[in-house]
């Protein structure tokens, strides 16, 4: 069996959700697993021992947080050597058309910017959490919600993550270090 490093940014904590549930569906197929989010694994990053990388980020106000991209841009040659997945999670890939990496902008501008080319991709939605934002946040939120067609009731989280969709992705690390 496998051992998979899984890296992590979550600002709410819905990658944190997602990554867990893939980490569960790599234990449970036998494999080994280390969980860590990129601020705790920035300073200390190394492949060694790990038969593959998984990364997730969510998107906020239209970009990868600068901590994921620095991130990347540091260790891009060490997550080329072995198999490596990366899954982004924003608010877009609710909607049908905008939940493939080929489809979603912010999965279209990560293949361009960064130098890192994952041999896996994938995009999830997140969950709009009203009840962690801060006023301001939840302001912006609401209103890029009105125009998206997306939910504005600030009383109101709402989870858009498709879950069969989060366990295919699981199937295909599973298949991605032979």
């Amino acid at each position: 069996m496998a051992r998979y490093l899984m890296a992590f940014h979550s600002r709410e904590g819905q990658t944190f959700k997602i990554t867990n549930r893939l980490a569960e569906r790599l234990l449970a197929r036998g494999h080994e697993v280390e969980l860590v989010s990129i601020p705790e694994l920035a300073a200390t990053f190394s492949i060694a021992g790990y038969d593959g990388i998984v990364i997730g980020a969510s998107v906020r106000y239209g970009h990868f947080s600068q901590l994921f991209y620095q991130f990347i841009q540091r260790h891009h040659h060490a997550l080329a050597s072995v198999p490596s997945a990366f899954f982004g999670v924003n608010l877009t890939a609710r909607k049908a058309d905008k939940n493939t990496p080929e489809t979603n902008a912010y999965m279209r501008k990560f293949a361009v910017k960064s130098p890192w080319h994952p041999t896996v991709q994938g995009v999830f939605a997140g969950a709009c959490v009203y009840s962690k934002y801060r006023w301001y946040d939840k302001a912006i939120i609401r209103l890029i919600m009105k125009m998206t067609k997306g939910p504005t009731d600030p009383s109101q989280d709402v989870e858009f993550t498709d879950w069969q969709a989060v366990d295919s992705f699981a199937g295909q690390l599973n298949k991605m270090v032979g």
